[in-house]
């Protein structure tokens, strides 16, 4: 296995850069791919990223859309025409990202509903909550993992989070409607990012047989 400094890391499904740039400011070679331009200008391809997928990369992290396949939607699919449609499409996206032939990846979405988990093929490894990375807040995240550990919790603060009001520990649940409402709801918080970079980035240099 040939030696490395550093990872060229992909971020699918990113516009806010957050994992890029926690990746990229520990010397990684990290780029963010949407169909979206990025919010921070950087290393940000726009564009399809199955068209991307066989240029080298030693880790891929995905944000795929989670519009049709989280549990919080699944009432829409028997009451929306169209909707198991967009679900087949979504679900056939997420899985083209998860059974691509980078080496190590990690897929992230919301709790999933079970017609999602039946096409995908698989439920996640791994289900995880900002407080247990030092935000005072709670939304469930799931990770499918490929050639990956588990994140290890860095500030576990569920005590005092779970002490907070439902509508302030779950504030992303309760925001008003509007433009960018979607766009907050979907950005990876901090400290889940900084986990990634500092925690997957050190074990795959090790599988390199690198220091880091």
């Amino acid at each position: 296995m040939k030696n490395k400094l550093k990872l060229k890391v992909l971020v699918a499904c990113e516009y806010s850069a957050t994992v890029r740039d926690a990746f990229a400011s520990l010397g990684h070679d990290a780029w963010s791919c949407d169909l979206l331009p990025s919010d921070k200008g950087g290393k940000h391809i726009q564009g399809n990223v199955l068209d991307i997928l066989d240029r080298g990369w030693d880790l891929m992290i995905a944000h795929p859309p989670c519009t049709y396949l989280c549990n919080s939607g699944v009432q829409h699919l028997h009451k929306e025409e169209g909707r198991w449609g967009l679900l087949d499409e979504g679900a056939a996206f997420f899985k083209a990202l998860l059974e691509c032939d980078i080496p190590r990846i990690a897929v992230e979405n919301p709790i999933p509903h079970k017609y999602a988990v039946s096409r995908i093929g698989r439920k996640y490894d791994q289900l995880v909550q900002p407080y247990h990375f030092g935000h005072m807040e709670s939304k469930a995240t799931c990770f499918w993992l490929k050639g990956l550990s588990p994140l290890r919790h860095t500030s576990n603060l569920r005590k005092q989070t779970m002490a907070l009001p439902p509508a302030v520990r779950g504030r992303l649940h309760w925001l008003p409607q509007g433009p960018n409402r979607w766009k907050l709801r979907s950005t990876t918080y901090q400290g889940i990012a900084d986990a990634m970079a500092s925690q997957w980035g050190a074990e795959v240099l090790q599988q390199y047989a690198l220091p880091f």
